[in-house]
């Protein structure tokens, strides 16, 4: 099929009814649907391309003395090209979307800077005569390894970075030119992506992204997240069975991919697209007025970031305040834990920006595998060594952490969350903490320390059992969705063989949020919602008719989430809240739920 018969080719002076006759006329292959995990909202139909990245044979002989040299020259040389690249990739993430996601491409240029890594490298040349192609896969492949069998999710990110540069330096070892320019408009399919690669592709006007690999809350996604463009991961193969030129649909929210849709599937489709677009205009439109139910209830939404640079688009996003700020992404080079003034200085920064709206600052949800000092091999960190137990374990962590962040305070608007909390023996260590360390700062600066409201995840199904005590200990409370849908159904959030049951709609999923809400609300106690669900609108009525008024999201999703609570009364989401906790499968909540948004 020709690019001029691209079915997503949108020319603004045909008329509406012209254009999607032409895209059905376009049609003739078998309809083949796929579901993977919807990581960046919205519709994109359109033209398959199949990106894959260049292999290269590695030169296995032993180099000639003559040759040693040269072989180093080259190294260095390819080192140097890559630097080059990475500088133009951060000038044009700076100009597409920030600073924040810049810094992605500069912790890179630091690594290939690195000393030991370089003379690492330079000594195994020489010493062992081998090709520095297979040199440089053996000493990144030793990291790789270790990041892509942690199931910390924050380490697998380092595994992409880590993977990125040693193909990076491979490519230019050969001197070939970067792959980053393709047709335009078409869907992306690749085994996987790098933020680099989204970051370049993005200039060719990309509809879609699809990989057979990587998570919601990967950089990539959040980097599509910010775009606006459509991306799902996690197909397993379907890089190796769709080629480039096959025509596609792409359902971000949903995560179904359909390849050669028939023509009632298109129009679907397209009536589909052109809705939530219209909505998504409706909504932006009064994106920073305050939320209200139909019945003039007021409803709160606050952001979720990962880095201070997003504070600046959180007042246009209609965003009242940081709910959730990940610190971990603090951590240096993924590993080396941040001095208590470099942390100070952060969160201080932070907080007088956001003064008074609040700053809900997490403390490090870190696996053993982060530590360069890890006294531990982590088989699971998942269920092993990490969150709250490491701050426990550790206290020189947990202090310098503490410290920073109780001496940041000076505006009074930094709460503090604790992560994985599965008993009240944990809170108790923390507050002892806080007690022990706001005494030290009054004796050292003379003034009294600022004590913060303390909150504590909700992720776990110890926590639930043991939400009547946690929510008479704490301040506010924060259900992590994800983690807790992970933990109660054994379901590995991020893998994809099981993908298919982790089913946030899982009756007892929805009888657990609805006792943790209904308890804090008795106990006089906040309670928030940061995980994916809360942006889920689907999701949206029922949790306000269990009591949430309280959301922490993705600050992209804030507007369209305000424009959905006006549209029911706090009476109809109650029924609907009571009906759905006595289904008894994920299939008729979702039903149900469908069929009460579809009555409005």
């Amino acid at each position: 099929m020709s690019e001029n018969t691209n079915i997503s080719a949108d020319v603004p002076d045909r008329p509406e009814k012209k254009r999607k006759k032409a895209a059905v006329a376009a049609i003739t292959s078998i309809e083949d649907s796929y579901t993977g995990i919807g990581a960046s909202r919205g519709i994109a139909i359109g033209t398959s391309y199949a990106f894959e990245k260049e292999q290269f044979e590695h030169e296995n002989k032993s180099l000639e003395d003559k040759e040693i040299d040269n072989e180093i020259e080259r190294f260095l040389g390819a080192l140097h090209r890559s630097e080059k690249e990475l500088k133009k990739i951060e000038r044009v993430t700076t100009r597409k979307l920030g600073k924040s996601y810049a810094n992605l491409f500069e912790a890179q240029i630091m690594l290939l800077h690195d000393p030991v890594l370089t003379e690492t490298i330079t000594a195994r040349i020489r010493k062992e005569r081998k090709a520095a192609s297979i040199i440089i896969d053996e000493e990144f492949g030793r990291y790789l390894e270790q990041f892509i069998n942690s199931d910390d999710q924050f380490f697998q990110e380092r595994a992409c970075d880590f993977r990125d540069i040693k193909e990076r330096i491979i490519r230019n070892l050969h001197i070939r030119k970067l792959h980053s320019w393709i047709p335009e408009g078409t869907i992306v399919i690749s085994e996987h992506l790098s933020p680099a690669d989204v970051i370049l592709l993005s200039r060719s006007n990309v509809k879609g992204f699809v990989t057979d690999t990587g998570g919601k809350t990967s950089h990539i996604s959040l980097i599509c997240k910010s775009l606006n463009i459509p991306m799902i991961v996690g197909l397993g193969n379907l890089s190796q069975q769709v080629k480039t030129g096959s025509q596609i649909i792409i359902d971000g929210s949903t995560g179904i991919v359909v390849i050669n849709p028939a023509e009632k599937t298109l129009l679907r489709y397209l009536k589909k697209r052109d809705e939530e677009l219209r909505y998504e205009a409706d909504a932006f439109r009064t994106a920073e007025q305050p939320a209200y139910t139909k019945c003039g209830v007021r409803i709160s939404f606050y952001s979720n970031i990962d880095f201070k640079e997003e504070l600046e688009g959180l007042q246009a996003s209609g965003s009242e305040g940081v709910g959730l700020f990940r610190t971990e992404n603090l951590f240096i080079d993924g590993t080396k834990v941040p001095s208590e003034s470099e942390q100070y200085n952060y969160y201080r920064e932070m907080a007088e920006t956001l003064k008074p709206l609040p700053l809900v600052v997490r403390l490090f949800d870190i696996g053993g595998d982060k530590l360069l000092y890890s006294p531990v091999r982590e088989p699971n960190p998942n269920l092993g060594w990490r969150g709250i137990r490491i701050l426990i374990d550790v206290p020189e962590i947990l202090e310098s952490q503490l410290r920073a962040v109780l001496r940041a305070n000076t505006s009074g608007n930094i709460h503090i969350l604790l992560p994985m909390i599965s008993s009240l023996e944990e809170i108790v260590f923390i507050k002892n903490s806080l007690e022990k360390l706001c005494g030290e700062i009054t004796s050292e600066t003379g003034t009294t320390c600022e004590k913060p409201f303390i909150g504590a995840m909700i992720e776990v199904p110890a926590a639930v059992e043991m939400i009547e005590e946690i929510t008479s200990a704490v301040d506010f409370i924060s259900i992590g969705t994800n983690d807790l849908t992970q933990y109660t159904l054994a379901v590995d959030r991020n893998n994809v063989i099981v993908q298919d049951l982790f089913d946030k709609f899982h009756p007892a999923i929805i009888r657990q949020l609805h006792r943790v809400i209904s308890t804090a609300q008795k106990n006089r106690c906040m309670v928030s919602i940061c995980g994916d669900m809360g942006s889920d609108g689907l999701a949206l009525p029922f949790l306000l008719g269990c009591g949430l008024r309280k959301f922490s999201v993705v600050s992209g999703d804030i507007a369209k989430l305000k424009k959905t609570v006006s549209r029911f009364t706090l009476e109809e989401t109650e029924a609907l809240a009571a009906e759905c906790l006595r289904l008894g499968s994920a299939a008729k909540i979702k039903g149900c739920l469908e069929n009460f948004q579809a009555a409005r």
